[in-house]
C-alpha cells in the first residue's frame, strides 16, 4: 500500500505517518521502484499500534523508548509492559476523575433549578462555597 491509501485507510496524516517513520516509531517503509513507500503489513501493524497508544495519550517520548526496548537484543518485556502499564494507570485515574465530574453535573442537571441557580444568583451560597475552597487550600 503506498502512503495515501495507509493514510486513508487508518485515518492518519500522511504527514504523521512520515514523522512517525523519519523518529523510528515505525519501521524504515520499503520502497517501490519509483522511491515510494510500499507499505507492508508489518508497518501497517506498527502504524495501528502507534495509533492507539497515541489516543491513549502515549507521548511520543514513552513510544519511542517502548520501539526500542522492542528492538533491543536483551529480553525487554518487563520494561515494555511497564510502560503500557503507566499509561493504562494514568488513564484509569483520568477516568476516574471523570466520572466524578460527570457524576457532579449529573446531580447540578437534575437539580438545576434548586441548587445551581440560587447558587449563581444569591450572595450567601457563593460566600459560603467560596469560603470552603478557601479553608481546604490553607490545609
Amino acid at each position: 500500500m503506498n502512503i495515501k491509501e495507509v493514510s486513508e485507510c487508518l485515518d492518519i496524516p500522511k504527514e504523521t505517518l512520515r514523522y512517525w517513520e523519519n523518529n523510528g516509531l515505525i519501521p524504515p517503509v520499503p520502497r517501490n521502484r519509483s522511491g515510494y513507500r510500499d507499505y507492508t503489513e508489518k508497518e501497517m501493524k506498527w502504524a495501528m499500534f502507534i495509533k492507539a497508544m497515541r489516543k491513549a495519550g502515549m507521548s511520543v517520548e514513552s513510544l519511542g523508548e517502548f520501539v526500542d526496548l522492542y528492538g533491543s537484543k536483551t529480553d525487554s518485556r518487563e520494561a515494555q509492559k511497564s510502560l503500557l502499564q503507566n499509561q493504562y494507570d494514568l488513564l484509569v485515574r483520568k477516568r476516574d476523575e471523570l466520572t466524578t465530574m460527570i457524576d457532579y453535573l449529573s446531580c447540578k442537571l437534575e437539580n438545576f433549578d434548586s441548587h445551581v441557580i440560587p447558587f449563581l444568583e444569591e450572595g450567601e451560597y457563593y460566600q459560603a462555597y467560596k469560603q470552603q475552597l478557601c479553608r481546604k487550600k490553607k490545609k
